[in-house]
């Protein structure tokens, strides 16, 4: 069988700006939905380079256990040898808000305040606590997008949210109170990397809210005439750096990483996303492209497989 790109995934809607980065670049992939199945420890995988696309949201469309069935097979990909873009410990970090704080601030990197909360019960006397005079945020520890991220002034605003239809628990159980960061306009930055390096910064606008999904399937119909996604020249040069050197340390080669700057000018990072998507129409306004990117690096992984193998 001829070796090509496999893509891991688990959503279809994402694709199609991938496949056609693969089609001008002329590179040979195929996808691998991954939502159950099963997998021999003992089987050859075949040749090729695997990039692992899942999400951490993947269990909000409906397959839950898509993210384990992925543990799973690249752990068997990694056992064979396979070449994997955004393996095991890329997943890891995915999935877990908290591990990827940890992993940042051994970096070198600030994170907002956050402390994590095992038990809905302990929720409100552990905001008071931690976050009686200032308003905090309430996360899901596994989310996806924004989603399920709510701002609150006080405790008691906690308590009323927990008592309504509106909460949901989060999915592993864990809940994050975080320190809420008021930055001088409501926007944030988002930083792309490719095979480890910086391709570009977008500024996104988040005066409508935390779901910031870029991708064009998620785009609203309405919305303001401001554009939500604009791609800015860069970011600052020793930060830059220094998210360059995490993503080295954590093997992590394609990612979006957020961070906001507060009204002292201080930086925090708060998500690594390494299923990231990109918007399309604040790349063609800038001339760039996403996913050209990845197909030109993939591609040329592939090629790097084919030598190794003759």
């Amino acid at each position: 069988m001829t070796a090509t790109i496999y893509v891991l995934h688990e959503n279809p809607a994402w694709l199609p700006p991938l496949a056609e980065g693969f089609a001008s670049a002329g590179v040979p992939w195929s996808e691998w939905f991954l939502d159950t199945g099963e997998v021999d420890l003992g089987a050859v995988p075949p040749e090729g380079v695997f990039y692992n696309r899942m999400s951490a949201s993947s269990h909000t469309r409906g397959h839950r256990h898509a993210a384990e069935l992925t543990s799973v097979v690249l752990a068997w990909l990694e056992r064979h040898g396979r070449r994997v873009v955004n393996g095991s410990p890329a997943l890891d970090l995915e999935i877990s808000k908290m591990r990827q704080y940890a992993a940042l601030e051994r970096a070198g990197l600030p994170t907002p305040r956050t402390i994590a909360v095992v038990g809905e019960a302990l929720l409100v006397e552990a905001a008071e606590r931690h976050f009686a005079a200032a308003p905090f945020i309430l996360k899901p520890n596994r989310g996806g997008s924004g989603r399920g991220v709510q701002l609150f002034e006080r405790p008691a605003d906690l308590a009323d949210h927990l008592a309504s239809a509106d909460y949901t628990a989060p999915l592993d159980g864990v809940h994050l109170l975080q320190a809420y960061i008021r930055a001088s306009e409501p926007v944030i930055t988002r930083a792309e990397f490719v095979g480890g390096r910086f391709l570009y910064a977008v500024e996104v606008d988040t005066s409508g809210g935390f779901e910031l999904c870029p991708a064009d399937a998620c785009a609203v119909p309405g919305e303001a005439s401001r554009p939500k996604f604009r791609i800015i020249e860069g970011i600052d040069a020793g930060l830059k750096a220094a998210l360059e050197g995490f993503l080295a340390a954590t093997g992590i080669e394609i990612a979006g990483i957020e961070f906001i700057t507060s009204v002292d000018g201080s930086v925090s990072v708060y998500d690594v996303n390494t299923n990231t998507n990109y918007n399309a129409d604040a790349e063609a306004a800038a001339g760039l492209s996403g996913p050209r990117a990845i197909a030109s690096f993939l591609g040329e992984e592939l090629r790097k497989s084919y030598r190794r193998a003759a």
